[in-house]
């Protein structure tokens, strides 16, 4: 499908996406650029690319498709060492949570001859590195596209392509849409999540390894939820602020309804509140993003 591809960054998401690049064959030849020796030296170990370097000019080299996979406050100092070493037609993507941000970023950049296409796969585990890394990671979940007018629709199917070969049903979004649905989706409930587990283990409270020890399901998936990586997640959080703000906002207003109906024992309203939300689960399900085994289908 392509010459060259080149991934910036393999951890959890960048070596996912080089295994499944390996495994449905779509490019002649890859690279890989981190600046860490570690994840070099695992890649060299499992021979997972023909080119691994910490040398960002000679990875980008002659690529097609380049695909940034690093953490959000690190794409502006990325693209200033790529920029004048980028081949021309190139498909520039990336992996990141937040797009207008990110966008301003590439736009500042001036880049010439270059295709700069946002994306983002909506997969991924608590776990990080290359290690956890394994190719069916996008398979069968959504992977979001974002793109200026001004882009060519020919290169936006080829990208389109890339992501389905790799298992992912895909969906175009505008940049803001995109970052006020996953404010939503995604960086509330990690918001969420970090806030009750921070509340629910508390270092100095005697009760500490009983919560841990009969910890019930939902504690234990919050738990799951919040042991993501934290460098991403404060990126995700700094450049998605103001959608994140609102949705708090929204969130508290809603907390302070529960809590009023708990305090006056109104059980009327508790019970219009559980009943409100209990469809949601419903339809989350029949739209495929989880399932009614038990235990949600976890292992």
């Amino acid at each position: 499908m392509f010459k060259k591809i080149c991934i910036l960054g393999c951890g959890l998401i960048g070596s996912s996406i080089l295994r499944a690049i390996n495994k449905n064959k779509l490019s002649k030849e890859n690279s890989v650029f981190d600046k860490s020796k570690k994840v070099l030296d695992f890649l060299k170990k499992e021979k997972l690319s023909s080119e691994v370097t910490d040398d960002i000019q000679l990875a980008v080299k002659n690529a097609d498709l380049i695909i940034i996979s690093t953490p959000l406050s690190s794409y502006a100092e990325l693209i200033s060492l790529i920029k004048n070493d980028l081949k021309a037609g190139v498909i520039l993507t990336d992996t990141g949570s937040v797009k207008k941000e990110i966008n301003k970023v590439i736009e500042n950049s001036k880049l010439k001859n270059i295709h700069w296409i946002a994306s983002h796969p909506i997969a991924g585990t608590e776990e990080s590195g290359p290690e956890a890394g394994f190719a069916d990671l996008f398979k069968n979940r959504w992977c979001i596209l974002s793109a200026n007018n001004q882009v060519a629709k020919d290169k936006i199917e080829i990208l389109e392509r890339f992501w389905s070969k790799l298992g992912s049903k895909v969906k175009l979004m505008s940049f803001e849409d995109h970052d006020y649905v996953l404010s939503l989706t995604s960086h509330l409930p990690h918001a969420v999540a970090y806030s009750i587990v921070r509340t629910a283990i508390n270092n100095e409270d005697k009760f500490k390894n009983d919560v841990i020890q009969y910890s019930a399901g939902g504690l234990r998936d919050f738990t799951r939820i919040a042991a993501s990586d934290p460098l991403m997640w404060k990126d995700i959080f700094i450049d998605n602020s103001d959608y994140i703000l609102k949705v708090l906002d929204n969130y508290s207003k809603n907390l302070d309804e529960i809590k009023n109906a708990v305090k006056n024992k109104d059980s009327k309203k508790l019970l219009e509140i559980f009943s409100s939300t209990k469809k949601v689960r419903k339809e989350i399900i029949e739209a495929g993003q989880d399932t009614k085994k038990p235990d949600f289908g976890r292992k």
